[in-house]
Order: C-alpha cells, then structure tokens, then sequence
C-alpha cells in the first residue's frame, strides 16, 4: 500500500490535460463520434478528482468560433467559476488554426493576405483568453502551415509570412504587458503533405530570425518526432541545450504510423524512461502535459482511466528514475565506463590507438541493468 501511494497524483507534479484531449470522442477519419461530448466544466471537475494541476485548452475548445461576445464573457465566466471552485490552473492556452476550412491552405503561411490576417487577429484573441485565464504559455501549432504543390507557393515567402506573423504576436504580447511566451510545435507528418519547420532543429533555427528570439521556444511533442523516425529524447535534449523548452506534449506513438496518441508510456517503456529521466535530471519544471486520447473502445469511464493511467505512468517513471541513481549496480557500470573514457591513453601512436580499438564500453552489461531495473528485476 504505501507503495501504492507514491503513485497517486498531486497538483505539485504539474500534470496538466487539454480540453480536447481527455474530450476526444473518438472521431477518426474512418469512423464517427463513439462518445458523448463532455462540458469543459466537467472535464475541470474530474481532472481536480484525479490529482491533475491544471487544464489547457484551444481557444475553440471553449468558445465556438461563432460565438457572440456575450456568449464568449459568459461561458469564460462559468469556466472560470469552475477552476476557482475545483483549484485548477490553465498554464498554457493554443489557438485553433488548423480546423475550419479557411485554412486549407495555411494560416499563418496562407498565400491569402486576408487569411494570415484572419489567423493573426484570431490568435491574438486566444492570447487575450489565455491572459484572462491566467495562462504564461502560448502553443502554436503549425498544422496546416504547408504545401502539397510547391508550383502554387515559394516557401521562402511562405517562411517571411510565418516570419511576420510571428513577430506581430510577440509585439501583441509585449505591448499588452502579458507575461506570456510562445512555444511553436513541429510536427513532421500530417495533416498536409509536407509541413514547414517539420522538426525541433528546423524551430530553433527558424527561432533565431525572429524580431523577439527571447519570447519563443518550442513545444515538442513525443508522438510528432516518433512518426518520422526521431528520438523524442534527443529532440527535446536539443530544445533544453538551448534553453528553449518552453512546454512539451507527452504521450506515446508507435514509429511511422499515423497520429496515435497514445496513453503516456503504454508502448515504448524504455524511451519513455529515458525521457522522463532527462525532464528530471536537467530541472524542467513547466507543466507535464498529456496530450494523447483515450482509446476509441472507451466510454466515459474510460476516459477518466485513461487520465489517471497518464498521470500514475509518469510518476513511476520517476520513481525508476529515482531508483536507476540509487542502484549500486548501475552507478558503479557507469562509473567504470566514464574511467575508461577519462583515464584512456591521449592518442598518439600505433599503441594507444590500438588501445581505444581494443577497449570494449560495457554498454550491453549497462543496457541489461537498465532493461531489469524497468521490467521490476532489480
């Protein structure tokens, strides 16, 4: 039982879920909703029962689109009676860029002046929202920011718009007095045939070109560098190295398939053990963010399984993290390998080169520990 205990979520972990995730219904492009719509303020509710720290949202999660301004004042009033009277935060807010068909060809990159001006004057709304709700992150995902026929658009003015609009939102933020940054999230595949800025690395360079360098980051997302391929440890180390990681998105992905979103650490144990043990070592302290969708199989109560199983995933991760620098075995491996590399020979003849030939590094003796410690053996 106290075992038990160590796995029971609190507001302190900074576990956060976004509106749209645990209120997916299911939806694919091959079948329909098999779930009934939950209301904002019940998804408030049920995260607080759970343990969860916050709750993130689009700004369309919330307000429809078609909204009035009454309507708009009064379903945030609501909301926010419901995250006073539940103790939840909303850290971070997104914008909708991505959904209605206006953006077929881009939002921020569309080759349509009125459209990047729609987009921009909607984003900054969101922000406005986010502000008011208390929230210091704005997400951009850059969805339908791509191209299927490159005859139709030079990418370079595709990337000075993006440029453009960017800067337009930093000034909106730091105009308003907003203590707010933004986090752009690449995504490699989906929903358009190529993506620009499609990785961690195409961000960061993209980053530096921008009027107001120091008010953006990234975003990344486990699931986004899985279905290309990548190593969703060394993307988000890539974004720590250069203080960059302004939130991430966590959930699970098997490679080169769609966009699963899988529950957090329901497949790849041993990546996510060393994801949860760089987030742990190099002090992030943003919020842990689930952004992954129950299975379509579940019903409502699913949902919420679904939401604690995230949470309770993550913190045994940490707690095999905790143990992998407690584990004599291991540290002392690892002491043995990090003395070879220190002590070796300085190269310089046949003989100390053939040294560093001969040497083997004890990474498979490393590997094993490490694959006993998660499967319980040690």
């Amino acid at each position: 039982m106290e075992d038990q205990e160590r796995f029971v979520p609190q507001p302190e972990d900074r576990f956060t879920f976004g509106l749209w995730t645990v209120g997916n219904r299911g939806r694919d492009p091959f079948g329909d909703a098999v779930r009934p719509t939950i209301a904002p303020t019940t998804i408030v509710r049920e995260l607080s029962r759970l343990g969860a720290y916050g709750v993130t949202l689009h700004d369309n999660d919330l307000v429809p689109i078609d909204a009035t301004p009454a309507e708009r004042d009064r379903i945030v009033r609501e909301f926010k009676a419901a995250l006073d009277d539940h103790h939840l935060a909303v850290p971070m807010v997104t914008v909708n860029l991505f959904y209605d068909p206006v953006f077929k060809d881009g939002a921020l990159t569309s080759a349509a002046p009125a459209v990047r001006r729609f987009a921009v004057d909607k984003a900054k709304r969101a922000m406005d929202l986010g502000h008011e709700l208390g929230a210091t992150i704005f997400v951009l995902w850059g969805g339908r920011e791509g191209a299927e026929v490159d005859a139709a658009k030079d990418p370079r003015d595709a990337l000075r718009w993006y440029r453009e609009s960017l800067n337009e939102l930093t000034d909106h933020i730091i105009r308003n007095g907003y203590p707010m940054r933004i986090a752009l999230e690449p995504k490699p595949n989906e929903p358009r045939s190529d993506i620009y800025l499609p990785t961690v690395g195409s961000m960061l360079a993209f980053i530096q070109t921008l009027d107001h360098a120091e008010r953006v980051g990234v975003n990344p997302e486990v699931a986004h560098a899985k279905m290309a391929g990548l190593n969703p440890v060394h993307e988000v180390a890539q974004a720590i190295d250069q203080q960059k990681l302004f939130h991430i998105d966590l959930n699970d992905q098997r490679i080169a398939r769609f966009d699963q979103d899988l529950r957090f650490g329901s497949d790849d144990l041993k990546g996510t053990f060393y994801l949860v043990k760089l987030l742990e070592d190099s002090g992030y302290d943003g919020p842990r963010h689930f952004d992954a969708h129950p299975y379509r199989t579940e019903d409502i109560e699913g949902v919420w399984q679904f939401a604690r199983g995230s949470m309770r995933s993550y913190l045994a991760y940490r707690e095999k993290v905790r143990r992998f620098h407690q584990d004599g075995e291991i540290q002392a491996v690892l002491a043995r390998i990090q003395k070879l590399h220190s002590e070796g020979p300085a190269i310089d003849g046949e003989a100390s080169l053939n040294w560093w030939r001969e040497r083997g590094y004890a990474y498979e003796e490393l590997d094993q520990l490490v694959t006993e410690l998660l499967l319980g053996m040690r």
